[in-house]
Protein backbone atom coordinates (compact mmCIF):
# COMPACT_ATOMS: atom_id res chain seq x y z
CA UNK A 1 0.00 0.00 0.00
CA UNK A 2 2.95 2.60 1.29
CA UNK A 3 4.64 1.84 -2.32
CA UNK A 4 1.62 2.48 -4.69
CA UNK A 5 1.14 5.59 -2.27
CA UNK A 6 4.77 7.18 -3.34
CA UNK A 7 4.30 5.98 -6.77
CA UNK A 8 0.83 7.63 -7.30
CA UNK A 9 2.96 10.83 -5.57
CA UNK A 10 5.71 10.59 -7.73
CA UNK A 11 3.54 10.87 -10.91
CA UNK A 12 1.38 13.76 -9.89
CA UNK A 13 4.28 15.61 -8.89
CA UNK A 14 5.50 14.73 -12.35
CA UNK A 15 2.85 16.22 -13.82
CA UNK A 16 2.81 19.11 -11.67
CA UNK A 17 5.86 20.44 -12.71
CA UNK A 18 6.16 19.78 -16.61
CA UNK A 19 2.77 21.22 -16.46
CA UNK A 20 4.71 24.45 -15.41
CA UNK A 21 5.83 25.78 -18.55
CA UNK A 22 7.71 29.14 -18.39
CA UNK A 23 6.12 31.82 -20.14
CA UNK A 24 9.32 33.87 -21.07
CA UNK A 25 9.52 32.88 -25.27
CA UNK A 26 5.81 33.67 -25.52
CA UNK A 27 6.48 37.11 -23.61
CA UNK A 28 9.81 37.53 -25.87
CA UNK A 29 7.54 36.43 -29.19
CA UNK A 30 5.28 39.64 -27.59
CA UNK A 31 7.93 42.20 -27.66
CA UNK A 32 9.63 40.80 -30.91
CA UNK A 33 6.33 41.64 -32.46
CA UNK A 34 5.71 44.94 -30.74
CA UNK A 35 9.07 45.70 -32.26
CA UNK A 36 8.88 44.59 -35.55
CA UNK A 37 5.35 46.67 -35.71
CA UNK A 38 6.77 49.90 -34.26
CA UNK A 39 10.12 49.25 -37.48
CA UNK A 40 7.07 48.65 -39.89
CA UNK A 41 5.12 51.75 -39.11
CA UNK A 42 8.38 53.95 -39.08
CA UNK A 43 8.97 53.03 -41.94
CA UNK A 44 5.63 53.65 -43.01
CA UNK A 45 5.99 57.23 -42.20
CA UNK A 46 9.01 57.94 -44.00
CA UNK A 47 7.76 56.36 -47.15
CA UNK A 48 4.44 58.45 -46.53
CA UNK A 49 6.91 61.76 -45.78
CA UNK A 50 8.95 60.96 -48.80
CA UNK A 51 5.94 60.37 -50.99
CA UNK A 52 4.25 64.11 -49.69
CA UNK A 53 7.75 65.98 -50.76
CA UNK A 54 8.03 64.59 -54.35
CA UNK A 55 4.76 65.69 -54.94
CA UNK A 56 4.93 69.35 -53.59
CA UNK A 57 5.43 71.99 -55.41
CA UNK A 58 7.50 74.91 -54.93
CA UNK A 59 5.65 78.55 -56.79
CA UNK A 60 8.37 80.25 -57.71
CA UNK A 61 7.69 84.08 -57.35
CA UNK A 62 9.74 86.88 -59.21
CA UNK A 63 11.93 89.22 -57.54
CA UNK A 64 12.54 92.61 -57.90
CA UNK A 65 15.97 94.29 -56.94
CA UNK A 66 16.19 96.55 -53.64
CA UNK A 67 18.56 98.95 -52.33
CA UNK A 68 21.44 97.03 -50.71
CA UNK A 69 21.71 97.08 -46.65
CA UNK A 70 24.21 95.83 -44.57
CA UNK A 71 22.64 93.49 -41.79
CA UNK A 72 25.26 92.36 -38.84
CA UNK A 73 24.74 88.43 -38.88
CA UNK A 74 24.78 86.66 -35.54
CA UNK A 75 25.64 82.80 -34.83
CA UNK A 76 22.75 81.29 -33.30
CA UNK A 77 24.08 78.92 -29.93
CA UNK A 78 20.25 77.87 -29.31
CA UNK A 79 21.44 74.19 -29.64
CA UNK A 80 24.79 74.89 -27.79
CA UNK A 81 26.00 74.71 -24.33
CA UNK A 82 28.53 76.36 -22.84
CA UNK A 83 30.66 75.98 -19.75
CA UNK A 84 30.81 78.43 -17.24
CA UNK A 85 34.45 78.56 -15.15
CA UNK A 86 37.63 77.50 -15.97
CA UNK A 87 38.00 74.52 -18.69
CA UNK A 88 41.68 73.19 -19.45
CA UNK A 89 42.51 69.86 -21.73
CA UNK A 90 43.87 67.17 -19.63
CA UNK A 91 45.08 65.40 -23.22
CA UNK A 92 44.78 65.33 -26.64
CA UNK A 93 44.70 68.48 -29.21
CA UNK A 94 43.62 72.62 -28.33
CA UNK A 95 39.77 72.52 -28.47
CA UNK A 96 38.43 74.62 -31.51
CA UNK A 97 35.45 76.71 -31.41
CA UNK A 98 32.91 74.03 -31.35
CA UNK A 99 33.45 70.49 -29.70
CA UNK A 100 31.04 67.53 -29.83
CA UNK A 101 31.09 66.13 -26.23
CA UNK A 102 30.10 62.29 -25.89
CA UNK A 103 30.63 61.79 -22.28
CA UNK A 104 31.15 63.40 -18.94
CA UNK A 105 33.10 61.41 -15.93
CA UNK A 106 34.10 62.55 -12.28
CA UNK A 107 37.31 60.37 -12.51
CA UNK A 108 39.94 60.91 -15.00
CA UNK A 109 40.49 57.33 -15.84
CA UNK A 110 37.05 56.55 -16.95
CA UNK A 111 37.57 59.48 -19.11
CA UNK A 112 40.16 58.64 -20.81
CA UNK A 113 39.29 55.00 -21.46
CA UNK A 114 36.38 56.55 -23.85
CA UNK A 115 38.97 59.06 -25.14
CA UNK A 116 41.16 55.40 -25.94
CA UNK A 117 38.47 54.12 -27.82
CA UNK A 118 37.36 56.79 -29.80
CA UNK A 119 40.81 57.15 -30.69
CA UNK A 120 40.97 53.59 -31.78
CA UNK A 121 37.44 54.62 -34.06
CA UNK A 122 39.73 57.20 -35.99
CA UNK A 123 38.78 60.39 -33.74
CA UNK A 124 40.48 63.09 -32.77
CA UNK A 125 39.33 63.16 -29.63
CA UNK A 126 40.26 64.52 -26.36
CA UNK A 127 39.39 65.19 -22.63
CA UNK A 128 38.61 68.43 -21.08
CA UNK A 129 38.64 69.16 -17.02
CA UNK A 130 36.02 71.65 -15.66
CA UNK A 131 35.75 73.26 -12.79
CA UNK A 132 32.12 73.46 -12.77
CA UNK A 133 29.91 72.00 -10.24
CA UNK A 134 26.70 69.83 -11.04
CA UNK A 135 24.55 67.54 -8.38
CA UNK A 136 27.52 68.71 -5.81
CA UNK A 137 30.11 67.43 -7.86
CA UNK A 138 33.17 70.00 -8.37
CA UNK A 139 35.87 68.94 -11.66
CA UNK A 140 34.01 67.10 -14.26
CA UNK A 141 36.15 65.30 -17.10
CA UNK A 142 34.55 65.68 -20.35
CA UNK A 143 35.07 63.07 -23.86
CA UNK A 144 35.25 65.54 -26.49
CA UNK A 145 35.26 63.23 -29.76
CA UNK A 146 35.95 66.06 -32.41
CA UNK A 147 36.54 70.01 -32.74
CA UNK A 148 35.97 72.35 -35.44
CA UNK A 149 35.81 75.85 -36.33
CA UNK A 150 32.26 75.95 -37.81
CA UNK A 151 29.37 75.09 -36.31
CA UNK A 152 27.98 72.85 -39.52
CA UNK A 153 30.41 70.77 -39.33
CA UNK A 154 30.27 70.00 -35.45
CA UNK A 155 26.02 69.75 -36.18
CA UNK A 156 27.13 66.58 -38.56
CA UNK A 157 29.60 65.40 -36.29
CA UNK A 158 27.23 65.13 -33.49
CA UNK A 159 24.64 63.68 -36.05
CA UNK A 160 27.18 61.08 -37.03
CA UNK A 161 27.71 60.18 -33.25
CA UNK A 162 24.47 59.85 -31.97
CA UNK A 163 23.62 56.55 -32.87
CA UNK A 164 26.30 55.17 -30.54
CA UNK A 165 26.48 58.11 -28.34
CA UNK A 166 22.92 59.03 -28.07
CA UNK A 167 23.58 61.99 -25.65
CA UNK A 168 25.88 63.93 -27.62
CA UNK A 169 26.17 67.71 -27.26
CA UNK A 170 27.48 70.64 -28.43
CA UNK A 171 30.21 72.74 -26.70
CA UNK A 172 30.68 75.85 -28.07
CA UNK A 173 34.46 77.79 -26.54
CA UNK A 174 34.23 81.74 -26.93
Amino acid sequence: MKKNFVIALGLCSVVLFTGCKSRESAYRQAWEQAMAQDKTQQNEQQVATEETAANEVTPVTPTTPTNTTTTTITTDHSDVREINGNMSVVSGNPLKTYSVVVGSFVTQANAEGLRNRLQQDGYDARVIKTDEQIKGVTGWFRVIASSYDDKASAVQSRKSLSGKYAGAWLLYRK
